[in-house]
């Protein structure tokens, strides 16, 4: 074996996803191996989704050393580290990527790590197998000339047994790109940069083919950053699933300037299930001050033309953003009772390293506990309101009638000294 893929995210420890249950396999690594192994290298997947550290660790310790490639995100830092040292112990060579490590290089480092790979991975993977240094990050250039990802190198149908045992349907995850082009100030770009490259529509539509007879999932899931953000290529999409007679329920996310009539009935067309739309706030001041690029009357008009033909709705919403009034907090409340989305749900802003909003927050950054055993959602901003503030202004947009509406403002109001440390 040269190389061995994992990314310590361990579905059994993670309360909040026991609860909803709908994972999706590790796209980017199922990528990387189907590349690698197109070069002649020897590759083999730890999924840990299903797994447990234990079987991990046992593995670590009982197989040839070879290279450890640990894929880490925002929320398996300390699982990722844990790997990390268990590996370095037993004599790999430690490879990290992913957005966490690039954005903490010299804490992954000095924890053991022999490279961090910034950015996009197959090029500079297979430098590392070759005996070189990655050099500069680099991104391929021809996405259709890449193969697709390994499903059949992992368990796939545990996947879908867990969506159809809660859900009543399976669903897979396919991309059509990667990055986005857009300029939101939180928004982390650390592996894709800013750049938006698509693969060729029909490579896409044989790819989906083939997912629904090898599969057979009830739906599918496109994990783009903007789906329809390229209108032609939906277009060449569109009309190459009708020229194979597909169909198939999906979801996606979107941006709500990349949708018009033509296109949510498109989407309808295709099957699409639900959309969703980061809405972030329903004041126009903070939307602005974010860089979203989007206005409040956009985002109304799309959550419109998508319920005109029958697709579901789901909004994003951010609180607590730099500079938020409690005017910004009415007017998401009135943007919410505007649009009346099927589902919604909100964050308390979070400030990821890297990203313009870190920088304009970081003099009044406060670490709790230990880096090795916390996230970037574990930094508190100084003076910001309490988190108890803000699920009482979940209250206030989830209120059914003006008698709760006034309670959760009172409330509000009531909490509205208390700020973070």
């Amino acid at each position: 074996m040269d190389l061995l893929l994992t990314h310590g995210y361990f579905l059994h420890e993670d309360p909040k996803e026991l609860q909803i249950m709908k994972p999706y396999a590790p796209l980017g690594l199922l990528y990387l191996s189907s590349y690698l192994r197109g070069k002649g290298f020897d590759v083999e997947i730890y999924d840990s989704t299903f797994g447990s550290r234990d079987a991990l660790f046992r593995i670590l310790e009982t197989e040839p050393p070879a290279t450890l490639g640990i894929y880490a995100n925002l929320m398996t830092r300390a699982n990722a580290l844990a790997i990390l040292a268990r590996a370095v112990a037993c004599g790999w060579r430690v490879v990290m990527g992913g957005p966490e490590p690039a954005n903490y290089p010299d804490r992954y480092l000095a924890a053991g790590a022999h490279v961090v790979v910034p950015g996009e991975g197959e090029l500079a993977l297979e430098a590392i197998l070759r005996g070189g240094n990655p050099g500069p990050a680099q991104q391929l250039a021809d996405l259709d000339a890449q193969p697709w990802p390994d499903r059949e190198r992992i368990d796939i149908d545990a996947y879908l047994r867990v969506w159809r045992e809660h859900h009543g349907a399976g669903s897979v995850s396919v991309i059509t790109a990667r990055g986005c082009p857009y300029h939101c100030r939180w928004c982390s770009h650390s592996t894709f940069g800013k750049t938006h490259r698509r693969r060729s529509a029909r490579a896409v539509v044989e790819e989906v083919e083939w997912i629904l007879n090898r599969y057979h999932p009830e739906q599918l899931w496109f994990a783009d950053d903007v789906f329809t953000i390229h209108h032609g290529w939906l277009d060449e999409y569109a009309a190459e699933m009708r020229r194979r007679g597909l169909r198939v329920p999906f979801e996606c996310i979107t941006r709500a300037d990349r949708l018009n009539a033509r296109v949510a009935a498109q989407l309808a067309e295709l099957g699409c299930d639900r959309v969703w739309i980061g809405s972030e706030s329903g004041s126009q001041r903070l939307l602005d001050a974010m860089e979203r690029g989007v206005t409040v009357a956009q985002v109304r008009a799309a959550v419109g033309q998508l319920k005109q033909n029958g697709i579901h709705t789901g909004m994003f919403f951010m609180w607590g953003y730099e500079g938020e009034e409690l005017s910004d907090i009415e007017a998401t409340y009135e943007h919410v009772k505007a649009c009346r989305p099927d589902v919604f749900f909100t964050t308390v802003s979070y400030p990821i390293k890297g990203t313009p909003y870190y920088d304009d927050v970081a003099p009044k950054l406060v670490q709790l506990g230990e880096w090795q055993a916390t996230t970037d959602r574990d930094i508190k901003i100084r003076g910001r309101r309490s988190r108890r503030f803000y699920q009482l202004a979940d209250q206030l947009l989830r209120s059914e009638t003006p008698a709760e509406a006034a309670l959760a403002r009172q409330s509000m109001a009531d909490a509205a000294s208390e700020v973070e440390a």
